[in-house]
């Protein structure tokens, strides 16, 4: 029987799932027309199924996990059919909300690969296919590329495996939450697949040294297998980085930071997570509209959606009568480390870093420039590969040092929030038309939130997923997405650009002045 061993990053995934929160993808794709079961498993077998890790099981054995091949690999015991329970047998929103949220918390087979799909056959009179992968198989940036290699350009059955490996090079590129950057600061060079602007703002501090400093790392986690404190030793050697005079330092300093960093404004977000999760999404954003905002305001696209998420968490704050004022939460968001060259193969490439969300700010230019601010401020260090190392080195320590690691990011942490860009054009996928994809971000130990957000068609799709316990009604939140955004486009349509660019009014002023156009 074929085995392979599991990588150190990969394994700490695996040895993530807890009681509430379990280390699984989920994901909704909603077809224009109802989609045969038989065409979606020849897909599969044809597309899918090539990656071999998709018929392997995991095996541990102590300390070690293996990648093993099932010899009873069954397709049709990871993708099949339903119908839910619902009036005249066409379920709406909340009936697949919920059932989203109950999968979330339903463990996958651990005898079987850890993938499932589910064609739900009267979703809206259409399709609507659920898919969840366990994150030990992959992270965003390689699922998406994969997924993207199950669509045609059309829905006569052209494979756009091209445009997958196009797409997987942008989304290389892509970082954090939105990986779009404003047209104003990136030329026609810059220009992804399928004419999206994709950058990563951290490339430049990055670059030149993460490749080096991912092969080190991975040769400090085969060492850590021989010697815990060697392996500790080199991490932390300075020649690990030579790429950068000093990046030994800030290495060093960025480990101190992640490991002592304080804790998060209590909230009713945070807290001890249940046994239920809820899942809400929004109606797109035009894209070209954020992009707008972005270029008028010297924003990145990134900037723009953070502070529409930190505006719309506040406000329900608010709406449940709590003293907002001040107020910051944590969310961890994760920043790609792939190489471009890497983007279809599987495992988990990709650090994190802490972003304190200004939630307490109710002026949306305010909080949208504090926002801009503080991502600026992430890009200085290294704080995302200091992540990805620590990953490593715990995913072969024994599982009891791992938690009480991991549970220092995750007791400071009030969410998880992050981004995989899609294709700017609709796709075909088992000969129909996709209409929608949205997905939903795991959290890990105690952390109650998860926020993703994802490009497609020219829409930009928000997804929430959170604690019954903690956040009941997480669609109240979702909902204030597009009301927080407006109310940046608005200041974009009404204010004098020159002002809002050179700064020479405070968001105080253009509060004030917007106020009074609207009044006259």
């Amino acid at each position: 029987m074929a085995r392979e061993k599991m990588s150190p990053v990969d394994h700490a995934w695996l040895r993530m799932d807890g009681e509430s929160n379990l280390m699984v993808i989920v994901g909704i794709t909603v077809f224009a027309r109802p989609v045969s079961l038989q065409r979606l498993h020849r897909l599969l077998e044809e597309r899918l199924l090539r990656h071999r890790r998709f018929r392997q099981r995991v095996e541990v054995q102590g300390n070690t996990a293996w990648w093993v091949d099932d010899e009873a690999f069954d397709l049709s015991a990871h993708c099949f059919e339903l119908n839910l329970p619902g009036p005249q047998d066409q379920i709406d929103d909340a009936r697949l909300q919920d059932h989203v949220g109950d999968l979330a918390t339903e463990r996958l087979d651990p005898d079987r690969p850890l993938w499932q799909m589910q064609l739900v056959q009267n979703y809206r009179g259409t399709s609507a296919l659920i898919t969840r992968i366990h994150h030990c198989i992959a992270d965003g940036i390689a699922l998406v590329a994969v997924m993207m290699s199950l669509t045609d350009d059309t829905g006569g059955g052209r494979p756009s495996v091209a445009k997958a490996k196009a797409l997987g090079k942008g989304a290389a590129r892509a970082v954090g939450p939105v990986g779009n950057a404003g047209p104003a600061r990136f030329s026609e060079g810059d220009r992804g697949a399928h004419g999206e602007i994709e950058s990563n703002p951290w490339t430049p501090y990055l670059a030149p040294v993460t490749k080096g400093t991912i092969r080190a790392i991975e040769a400090t986690e085969q060492a850590m297998e021989k010697s815990m404190q060697a392996s500790m030793h080199a991490l932390a050697a300075p020649e690990l980085f030579a790429d950068a005079a000093s990046a030994g330092q800030q290495a060093a300093r960025d480990v101190l930071s992640l490991l002592l960093m304080p804790n998060d404004s209590p909230t009713s977000l945070k807290g001890k997570p249940g046994d239920y999760k809820r899942v809400a999404w929004n109606d797109p954003l035009p894209i070209e509209e954020v992009k707008l905002v972005g270029k008028v305001l010297g924003c990145s696209i990134n900037d723009v959606l953070l502070s529409c998420v930190s505006g719309a968490i506040g406000q329900y704050l608010r709406g449940r009568g709590e003293r907002v004022r001040d107020v910051e939460i944590r969310a961890m968001v994760p920043v790609n480390l792939r190489p471009v060259d890497e983007a279809l193969r599987l495992g988990n490439k990709f650090g994190l870093v802490p972003l304190v969300l200004p939630v307490g700010i109710a002026n949306p230019l305010e909080r949208l420039l504090e926002v801009r601010r503080r991502m600026d401020a992430l890009k200085v260090g290294y704080q995302a590969l200091m992540a990805y190392a620590i990953l490593g080195i715990v995913g072969v320590a024994p599982k009891l040092i791992q938690d009480k690691v991991l549970r220092l990011f995750a007791d400071k942490s009030t969410a998880v929030m992050t981004n995989v860009p899609g294709p700017a054009q609709p796709l075909h996928m088992a000969g129909e038309k996709v209409e929608r994809i949205m997905f939903w971000v795991p959290q890990s130990g105690d952390i109650g939130m998860g926020v993703s957000i994802l490009s497609y068609a020219g829409g930009v799709q928000f997804g929430l997923i959170t604690d019954s316990g903690l956040c009941p009604k997480p669609q109240r939140i979702v909902e204030g997405f597009a009301p927080e955004f407006e109310k940046l486009l608005l200041t974009v349509m009404m204010m004098p650009r020159e002002p809002l660019l050179s700064g020479h009014w405070t968001p105080a002023e253009v509060e004030r002045r917007l106020f009074k156009e609207m009044a006259t």
